[in-house]
């Protein structure tokens, strides 16, 4: 098995594992946070976080200790576990799992747990051996808001392969061509270039394709996902996102792409048409760009997410769009921006209750957009806020606000 352990790299041979660089220092963060909490340990079992801080997904759990040791306890599959981990440079010692009776011994403290994320029962079954009561959830989000350079990198890798989705979605559109015809094209770029097949959500039921594109009045078809756009899906189980309706001339086509470079995520919403789009919705659209603009503002001078949210939804009534900001009532969506990395929708958001700013290093999609019955418009980049203030990770005017077929 360790020689096929060889064939795990990128699509030009690139060693594609995590730096242990980074794994140690995000074990080294998140034991001085535990520490700062009173708290003896964390046990991480999800897979997004057993990534983040343990360089894979296996079915594994991590144990690190606010003394700093961390133990990687895996069920399956230990040499993959190893591989990942960084072979012989990991940071954490790598080790089958034990016996369940004999756990608790083996670790010989009670750490906190991932509560606000793992299913109940799965929770339960460690919590009632360990006498677990402890929550690490928010320490671990708090952690992951903060991206690294190494991250940033990741996800402006990302930002160019969905340039090139764009690219895909105007080769083969145009009038009579289906919106699902559309997105297969985007993501069979996306999945050559190595996205793995599945956008991560941290939020309980939602789930989330990596292309909605809608076209008229598929635009104005609400689902259950708290986004300002639903779209019709194929099927009641997809009910989400691109179906079956076809373009038609001069209707705003909403182009909405999410691609993934090893596990970090961009979003980017651009509109097209098949002819022009007409007065009444370009219209629409600047406004919905100037409503981009004042988020921006907000966030790069370092004020409150919750502020921005105020003033974004402040402008956009005053240009007569209040009734369909992100939805029409009754399912209209209360945000303009959220938060992404690992997850797609990670904290903070540019909501009320937010009440602290994009921390420098924080990466956030910004997304206003209007929904009416016969079809939304809006924009959408990722955006970093550094030293210098806010940044666009991906195109931002780079790629024009609409394409015509």
């Amino acid at each position: 098995m360790e020689g096929e352990l060889t064939t795990l790299v990128g699509p030009e041979g690139e060693d594609w594992r995590v730096p242990v660089s980074e794994l140690e220092s995000r074990q080294n963060e998140l034991a001085s946070r535990l520490a700062q909490q009173g708290l003896d340990a964390a046990l991480i079992q999800t897979p997004v976080d057993l990534y983040y801080y343990a360089g894979g997904r296996q079915n594994a759990s991590l144990l690190v200790t606010a003394d700093g040791d961390s133990r990687l306890f895996v069920r399956r599959s230990l040499s993959r576990a190893k591989h990942e981990s960084g072979g012989d440079d990991s940071p954490h010692t790598v080790e089958s799992f034990p016996r369940m009776a004999a756990f608790a011994d083996e670790i010989g403290c009670i750490p906190s747990m991932q509560f606000g994320e793992l299913p109940h029962s799965f929770a339960n079954r460690f919590a009632s051996k360990l006498d677990i009561v402890h929550d690490c959830t928010e320490i671990i989000h708090s952690q992951r808001e903060v991206k690294s350079a190494w991250e940033l990198e990741m996800m402006a890798d990302a930002a160019e392969v969905q340039a090139a989705m764009f690219e895909a979605v105007y080769a083969v559109g145009g009038e009579g061509v289906t919106e699902i015809e559309l997105v297969a094209a985007a993501e069979a770029v996306s999945r050559a270039a190595g996205f793995g097949g599945n956008v991560q959500m941290r939020r309980f039921p939602l789930q989330c394709d990596r292309g909605v594109i809608v076209a008229g009045r598929a635009g104005g078809i609400p689902s259950f996902f708290d986004s300002a756009i639903g779209g019709t899906g194929p099927h009641p189980m997809a009910s989400m996102g691109s179906g079956f309706t076809k373009i038609k001339a001069n209707e705003p086509v909403l182009v909405d792409l999410v691609h993934l470079h090893r596990g970090y995520v961009v979003d980017t919403t651009r509109m097209f048409v098949a002819g022009s789009l007409p007065p009444v919705w370009q219209e629409r659209l600047e406004d919905m760009i100037t409503v981009k603009e004042e988020v921006v503002d907000v966030l790069d001078q370092g004020l409150d997410c919750s502020q921005a949210w105020r003033k974004g939804l402040a402008l956009a009534e005053e240009l007569g769009h209040g009734n369909n900001l992100m939805g029409m009532a009754p399912d209209q969506s209360r945000f303009l921006g959220h938060s992404v990395g690992l997850q797609l929708d990670e904290t903070p958001v540019v909501a009320e209750g937010f009440d602290r700013p994009l921390p420098i290093g924080g990466t956030m999609a910004i997304e206003p957009k209007i929904v009416h019955s016969d079809g939304s418009i809006g924009s959408e980049d990722t955006w970093v806020r550094d030293d210098q203030g806010m940044r666009p990770i991906t195109a931002d005017g780079a790629i024009p606000w609409v394409t015509e077929w």
